[in-house]
This record gives C-alpha cells, structure tokens and sequence, in this order.
C-alpha cells in the first residue's frame, strides 16, 4: 500500500531544505505516527538473525526547484509517495496529518493540499518500472589494514541483481513468509535497462554518504515478491529514502 501527498509551505513561500533532505523526511514521517506504532518501526521493525528490516520507503521530494546557497528551494507545491507492507504505519500517518493544520519538514511548515491512496498496479511479469528514490546495494568489506569500507554496487555489474535480490529475499523472511514461497524467487530477474551516469545519486545521510541509482528497471519477479518490492522499496537503506519505484508504460 501506498499513499500519495501533497504538501505546500505554509507561507507561500519555497519549502527550503538542505540539499540531502532524506533525514528531514524520515523525521516528517516518524513524528506524524502514533507513538507505539513510530516505536515500533523505528526501534524494532521485523528481525532477521542481527539485521532488523522496517519495511517502508518513501519517495524523493517530487516538484519544481531551484539550487541556492547550498540548501534546495521547491518553489511550488510538492508531491510525495509513502510506501510500506504494513498498513498500520500508513492509516496512522493518514489520521495524524489530517487532523494537523500544519506539519513540519526539517524547519519548514508545510500544510497539506491532498492525500490519496495509490491506485494498487496490476501485475504484470515482466514490468517496466523507474526509481522514484535511488536503488542503492552495497558490501561491507575488511581492507589489508583491518578497516572496514563499504563498496556500493553499480547496476552495471553483475553483482548488483543478486545483491538485490538477496535483500528482497531477507525482507520476506523477516516476515515469516513459509519455505515453498521463499523458493518462487529462484527463476525472478531485475535488469537495468535505462540508466546511464546521470542517474547515480551520492546522497549524505546524517554523516554517511551513500550512493544509489535512479533510472528504468525491468522487474520479472513472482507477485508476491513483486507487491513486496513495489510497497517496501528494492534494495537497501528503504526507510532512509532509497528504493521507491514506480511503473511506467514501455
């Protein structure tokens, strides 16, 4: 399931934010949750062995913009996309930011023109679909001198399905899901298909700089998986912003 806002400053005015704002968003979210539910989510999730997966994505901020002194000024209203498997994080996000006059996104006061549910895409093996926030997989490796270096890995390399595979993989474990479903991923593909330079993204969260590309993907994945990929994003790092895509026409 997925909502879709529309959000606008309260002033009128741009909506001014840092330039890697996927924090601000993530607090956008968390603080319009009901306490118990953003407890949950942001401390908990579903565990996997050591790993804890959270299961929601969200979209990059979507409208007209200009780059000024370091921060990015959206000069209009802005649209974005919320995602998650689980219902209870999205119905209680829906409840709280229409009861709200205003909300806040970093600094900025925003009030909301519009929210909806996304219409739920048919499905369809293969689809065409585009990264509405970078699909970023990577590796924590051990250099000769004990330190650790994380490699993020391009779309081009042969690597990258697997690893996103992988992730989808541990996702639905952590749901619980049974052994004969886990299996149904083994014949399931996801090429890049147009993505060139200009789609990766380095984006700074907090102090950790993490790179990701955006671009169209082509998804052949069993239902279950594909509405899993679709709700909680493809890849790593969901819940910080990356791996929202979106279907498109062919």
């Amino acid at each position: 399931m997925r909502l879709k806002l529309r959000l606008t400053s309260v002033n009128s005015k741009a909506i001014s934010l840092p330039i890697h704002y996927n924090s601000a968003v993530q607090g956008f979210i968390y603080s319009n949750l009901d306490e118990a539910v953003a407890h949950r989510f942001h401390n908990e999730g579903f565990s996997l062995g050591k790993r804890s997966f959270h299961l929601f994505t969200f979209s990059r901020l979507i409208g007209q913009y200009r780059i000024s002194g370091g921060r990015i000024l959206f000069t209009g209203p802005v649209e974005l996309y919320v995602g998650s498997v689980c219902e209870e994080l999205l119905h209680s996000l829906a409840v709280h930011l229409l009861t709200k006059e205003s909300v806040r996104i970093g600094t900025e006061f925003c009030r909301l023109l519009a929210l909806e549910v996304e219409e739920t895409p048919p499905y369809a093996r293969p689809v065409l679909v585009r990264a509405l926030s970078p699909i970023t997989v990577y590796s924590t490796l051990v250099a000769g001198d004990g330190r650790k270096k994380t490699y993020y890995y391009d779309p081009m390399e042969k690597e990258w399905e697997g690893q996103v595979l992988a992730s989808l993989f541990r996702k639905a474990k952590a749901l619980g899901w049974e052994e004969e479903r886990l299996k149904m991923l083994e014949d399931a593909r996801i090429q890049p298909k147009k993505v060139g330079k200009k789609d990766l993204c380095i984006v700074k969260y907090r102090s950790t700089v993490i790179k990701g590309w955006t671009g169209l993907y082509e998804l052949d994945l069993p239902e279950s998986f594909f509405f899993l990929a679709y709700d909680s994003g493809l890849g790593s790092k969901n819940p910080q912003g990356f791996g929202m895509v979106k279907v498109v026409d062919g």
